[in-house]
């Protein structure tokens, strides 16, 4: 049996190791031998500090109690994660340029420096973590009462020492801890590589724990389907608790929120970073970790439902659920991974606060005091800061006792977690804002993050203590001084939802639409744009190294001076190296960053302004003077554009100028050729009328006249109707569906119809290998129009002395092809392209080959690109000319 003493000697030894393995890594980072404590494994480690005694024991009675819904505090960190190209690489980026040290520190950099949002952001932050420190406090008395104390094992005592004196104990040996490991340097920006160590082995801890827990679990049960079987034999209706409904959104909401928000997150995942390409690894390595944490957890609650006695405590069947099996090795395992959980949000969250409340809430009101009394000498900022952070983390933990000591008689720890949760996800907005909204502006920050940190108080933190509060619980029943609309958990009358959907509309409304609607009411200051653009133009070139405001002068000595209060002689004396009597003011926007490290982006701007001085512009009249000469600016480009796009246009009307004039010189060709070939046939139709006006004809001479000016007649028609035809073509006046036809059809069609020509003239069609059958997407008779004609123009042309026309066809890699080749004069090289063109005629062949208009090549050609397809005259090495017509094959 696992006694009292030795599962707190382990504890306490356990912290010892921590403290061992901090102190060991912190040494070797001061050596530069930091290695591995740098690489991304450890950074994706050190995040699952996200992972809290919440998700090792509450996530298991999350699920216990509402089945599936335990799964929104993990997807909502996932989504962050992947999509880290969005945000999280920006915060990043922001953080090592600017020196931020905290969220605080963002909004307050990023909305003009202001120690006003800075002090309200710390307050909020502290008094909404108090409930979160008070999970683990709780989570960590109620494991060591679970396992050598209390609960479901009666005859276990914790020799007079009581829940409350155990949990005043945890606080202080971590405010101890914490102390010495979290506060060694007054640099916030410098990395605590003891810490972040410490912490990435705790995280090895507790998912080897909890792993190790459900792997047993799943053994003792019989396997998954055993567990799922006997819960639903017990009633249990596994397959729709947990549904996803408004509830599931919100929690999904406040967690994804939560990893951007809380300050042990901003702490690790961003201040904590030393290269921003750790985030690629993190970005799958996170969500794998915590797919991990969540793999048993719905196994480990049903066995616990169906193996416990009846009011066994759900948040506790990661241990109680071993020690029942007599497992008390693996049940310790399990007490030392719910105690990693705890330890490490309570010393990151502990330093990310300290940090926060000495930077702005201390140094304000150090430099507030000292003003016109000069600041001091020596190292006295630097010792101040030390241990105003020291003091602020046992000032933390002594709230999160406070809160734990008011509402210890709670059952449950998700609902705890989920007050912290909706507390710090009132700064969302603003970060969104501040990241990616030029216009939003100071007075809407603050504004934003009061209201919505009022709704939050109202709603949310107060009904925690509804069980220690008569005045509360009376609020929460009746609502103050009677009104029902105003009770916190039906805020203005919506009744009838989840309590927590409720504070997370309002809250998160309010917040959002005082945001936008006061930036559209106020202007930002100058500084408020200076910093805007180098938030949001942060990854533009023009950017980096930019000086955050315009400088006065000030003298080295004095800057020194400022910097030996904070940094101490030896790195100022660093940092001042080579930097001449009066510095340039690149220089102190360096230092003015540097101090930014230590005591943050708005104290820093106060601590400097008291020694940079001289015939310094204000900054509102450069803005000014800036704004006179960008609007010179943009008038000159506006100018510059116009000009530009009058010399497009210009460019353009000359380009068509061009094209009208080539069009007009065709259309003169056109009618030129069209009046020469129809003027040929008119002549001869004129001549042969007026010889048959004449009266001593014989009759075999009027027959054979009559017979010519028919012909001719047969001609000029043939010709127009080519004309009207070709230029039906040309501007679509006739269109045709094409459709599946059987192009072979066409072809013997075609080869039919020529054959007689071919006989009058004593040529031979060689008909050559055929396709046997092709369907192709056209219109029969065009298709045939075609074939017919460059049969006919192989006929026509042929003078050799054994004529001989061929006509092949074949199906070539999809595509139908008909050659028509003859053994004629062919066409010489140099009119291969025109044979195409209108009115063109070829100028050699058979003389007695009737001439044509010229037109037949043109229209054939129009006619194969309509049916998507290529008309071509194909070279060769032999006498005569080979014509190709190719279309797709169906």
């Amino acid at each position: 049996m696992l006694s009292s003493e030795l599962v707190i000697a382990i504890a306490i030894a356990y912290v010892g190791l921590l403290f061992l393995i901090a102190y060991v890594s912190d040494r070797r980072a001061r050596r530069g031998k930091a290695g591995f404590l740098n690489s991304p494994f450890v950074y994706t480690l050190a995040i699952s500090v996200y992972c809290t005694s919440w998700t090792f024991y509450g996530a298991v009675g999350s699920a216990a109690r509402s089945g599936l819904e335990y799964l929104a505090i993990y997807l909502g960190p996932t989504i962050v994660f992947i999509g880290w190209w969005f945000i999280l690489r920006r915060l990043v980026r922001i953080s090592h340029n600017q020196r931020i040290t905290s969220i605080a520190d963002l909004l307050s950099a990023r909305f003009g420096k202001s120690s006003r949002l800075a002090v309200l952001i710390t307050i909020i932050a502290v008094i909404g973590i108090a409930p979160y420190i008070a999970l683990q406090l709780k989570a960590v008395t109620s494991s060591i009462q679970a396992i050598a104390g209390v609960g479901e094992f009666p005859g276990r005592t914790l020799r007079g020492i009581d829940e409350v004196g155990l949990a005043l104990a945890v606080a202080a040996g971590m405010a101890l801890f914490t102390i010495l490991f979290g506060t060694r340097n007054v640099d916030a920006k410098e990395q605590h590589l003891g810490v972040v160590a410490a912490i990435a082995f705790e995280a090895i801890v507790k998912l080897a724990a909890l792993v190790a827990t459900g792997i047993f679990v799943v053994y003792v049960g019989g396997g998954l389907e055993a567990i799922f079987s006997r819960a639903e034999a017990a009633g249990l209706d596994i397959y729709s608790i947990g549904t996803f409904d408004d509830r599931w959104i919100a929690m999904n909401v406040l967690s994804a929120a939560a990893i951007l928000c809380l300050p042990r997150q901003f702490q690790i995942t961003i201040v904590e970073n030393s290269d921003e390409n750790h985030l690629r690894t993190a970005s799958w390595a996170f969500p794998g970790y915590l797919l991990l944490m969540s793999l048993f957890t719905l196994p480990i609650a049903l066995f616990g439902l169906t193996s416990m006695p009846a009011g066994a405590n759900p948040d506790m069947f990661v241990l109680t659920v071993p020690l029942a099996s007599g497992q008390e090795g693996l049940a310790l395992f399990s007490f030392i991974g719910g105690f990693s959980s705890a330890t490490s949000m309570i010393i990151v969250e502990s330093i990310a606060l300290s940090i926060m409340v000495s930077n702005h809430i201390v140094m304000p009101l150090m430099l507030r005091f000292t003003q016109g009394r000069g600041i001091g000498r020596g190292q006295g900022v630097s010792s101040l800061l030390l241990n105003s952070r020291r003091f602020s983390i046992a000032l933390i933990l002594g709230l999160g006792f406070l809160y734990f000591y008011f509402t210890r008689n709670s059952n449950a720890l998700a609902p705890i977690g989920l007050i912290s949760f909706c507390g710090v996800a009132q700064f969302l907005p603003s970060i969104i804002a501040a990241l990616f909204w030029r216009e939003a502006t100071l007075k809407a920050a603050t504004a934003a993050v009061a209201v919505g940190f009022v709704v939050w108080a109202w709603s949310s933190f107060m009904p925690s203590f509804a069980g220690s509060s008569v005045v509360v619980a009376d609020i929460m029943a009746h609502g103050p001084w009677g009104l029902t609309w105003l009770r916190p958990e039906a805020l203005f009358g919506l009744a009838g939802i989840d309590p927590l959907v409720n504070v997370v509309f309002w809250s998160l409304f309010l917040n959002t639409a005082t945001l936008v609607v006061v930036s559209l009411l106020t202007s930002p200051s100058a500084l408020e744009r200076v910093q805007a653009a180098l938030f949001i133009d942060l990854f533009r070139p023009s950017t980096a190294g930019s000086p955050s405001v315009i400088r006065g002068s000030a003298t080295a000595r004095d800057l020194r001076f400022v910097a030996e209060r904070v940094f101490g002689p030896a790195r100022a004396y660093a940092l001042f190296a080579g930097v001449p009597a009066v510095p340039p003011p690149q220089f102190i926007d360096r230092l003015e960053r540097e101090l930014a490290g230590s005591i943050g982006a708005a104290s820093a701007h106060v601590m400097l302004s008291k020694v940079v001085s001289g015939d310094a512009i204000s900054i509102e009249e450069v803005f000014e003077m800036a704004g006179e000469t960008r609007q010179a600016i943009e008038y000159s480009q506006e100018l510059e554009r116009t000009s530009e796009e009058l010399r497009s246009t210009a460019a353009q009307l000359e380009s068509a100028n061009l094209k009208l004039r080539e069009l007009d010189g065709q259309k003169d060709e056109f009618l030129s050729q069209v009046s020469h070939e129809v003027r040929t046939p008119m002549a001869s139709i004129r001549s042969f009328s007026e010889i048959l006006l004449d009266d001593d004809l014989s009759d075999a001479q009027r027959r054979r006249f009559v017979s010519t000016i028919h012909q001719e007649s047969l001609r000029l028609t043939k010709l127009l109707d080519e004309i009207l035809d070709l230029s039906a073509l040309e501007r679509g006046e006739r269109p045709w569906d094409n459709v599946r036809i059987d192009a072979e059809a066409a072809l013997d069609r075609a080869i039919e119809v020529c054959a007689p020509l071919a006989q009058r003239r004593h040529m031979h069609i060689v008909v050559g290998p055929r396709a046997g059958s092709a369907i192709v997407e056209g219109d029969t008779d065009r298709l045939c129009q075609v074939l017919i004609n460059l049969i006919v123009n192989a006929i026509k042309y042929n003078d050799a002395d054994t004529p001989v026309v061929e006509v092949r066809s074949e199906v070539i890699d999809g595509s139908f092809v008909v050659e028509i080749s003859d053994n004629g004069p062919g066409i010489p090289a140099n009119e291969a392209q025109a044979i195409f063109d209108m009115f063109t005629r070829g100028e050699h062949g058979r003389s007695d080959a009737t001439p044509g208009a010229g037109l037949g090549l043109a229209i054939s050609r129009k006619i194969i690109t309509r049916m998507s397809g290529a008309l071509e005259l194909v070279p060769r090495d032999t006498r005569g000319a080979r014509f190709r017509v190719t279309l797709p094959a169906c």
